[in-house]
Order: C-alpha cells, then structure tokens, then sequence
C-alpha cells in the first residue's frame, strides 16, 4: 500500500494562527504531557505539536520528533531554537515503513499522520514497542479525510496488536483514540 505524505512546503499550510484556534496543542496534551517526560511526535512536521511538547516537559524532559522528511526536521529545528526549546527536542528521520526508535517513551503522538503510513499496524507496533509501562498513545486524524469505518478499523488494528483503547477524547474536527500498553 502507498500512502501520500503531506510535501514539506505544506507544513506552512498546517502550522498556521487559524490551526491554533483549533488545535491548542497545550489543551490537547494537557491530559497526557508532563514535566520530565520522554514525549515522541509521529509526522511531528514543522513541530506544531512537537515546540508544545517541549516547553510542556520542561528542562528535564526531552521530545523526540519523527518525520520521513528531512526538510521538515530542518524547520522544526529552527522554529524551535527560535522558541527556546532546542535543547529539549531530538529530531529523528525515519522511514515509511520503519520507526527506527528504539527508546522508551511515556507519551506518542500521530497527529493527522497514522493514514499517511504504507503500514498502519507497522507503526502501531513499533509505538506499542517503544511505551513505557503506563505510556499513552493518541492518534488523531482528520474527519474530513479518514472515515469513521477506517478509524474504527485503525483502534481494532492497535487492540489486535496489544495496545488498549483508553479513551476518545474530543479534538476539533477529528476523530482521536487515546491507547494505553
């Protein structure tokens, strides 16, 4: 199966002050990011969420932000120099098809980025992989693009794989699962 990655250059069509209406990454995350924490931002992009997760786990806590492209990890990199929060994210480039992070995480993020993976249960098994005992995994996707049957079908996926369905918090304009190990 092939999946269509979002380009690097829409990033700035997705990271917008219209977004932050939306989605306030601080009330999002606030049930799940806290200081100290090892957080992991899946298709993290230009770092909408990955910047917020930074100044949320503060300085004894570190983000590590994955995205199949180079150019996004770049912007984020930058954008969160800017924002002081450098030093507390990582930036890891992976593949379409493998993670590639052998860490353990408290909290994962895929936020609007599950249905752009070649292998969904791929990637839920390598989050599932790196959680911690009490970990956290949202996922979130937008209602306009995945339907209720594909989202279903993605929480039977994690379920099948070991992860337990926790919650579905209410995101703006999406559809979201919170897993738990």
């Amino acid at each position: 199966m092939v999946c269509h990655v979002c380009p690097w250059w829409g990033g700035y069509f997705i990271d917008n002050r219209f977004r932050r209406l939306l989605h306030k990454p601080e009330i999002i995350l606030a049930p799940y990011v806290r200081d100290g924490m090892t957080a992991m931002d899946i298709g993290c992009g230009m770092g909408f969420f990955s910047i917020a997760m930074a100044k949320m786990v503060g300085d004894a806590g570190r983000v590590i932000a994955v995205d199949v492209q180079q150019k996004m990890l770049d912007v984020l990199q930058e954008r969160a120099r800017k924002a002081g929060v450098a030093d507390r994210i990582r930036t890891h480039r992976c593949e379409p098809d493998l993670l590639g992070i052998d860490e353990t995480v408290d909290f994962a993020l895929a936020f609007y980025a599950a249905h752009e993976v070649p292998d969904l249960r791929r990637l839920l098994s390598q989050t599932h992989g790196c959680l911690g005992p009490n970990g956290k995994f949202l996922v979130t996707e937008p209602r306009f693009h995945v339907w209720a049957r594909t989202f279903d079908r993605m929480i039977e996926t994690g379920e099948d794989i070991g992860l337990r369905m926790l919650e579905t918090p209410r995101v703006c304009l999406s559809r979201s699962v919170v897993f738990g190990r």
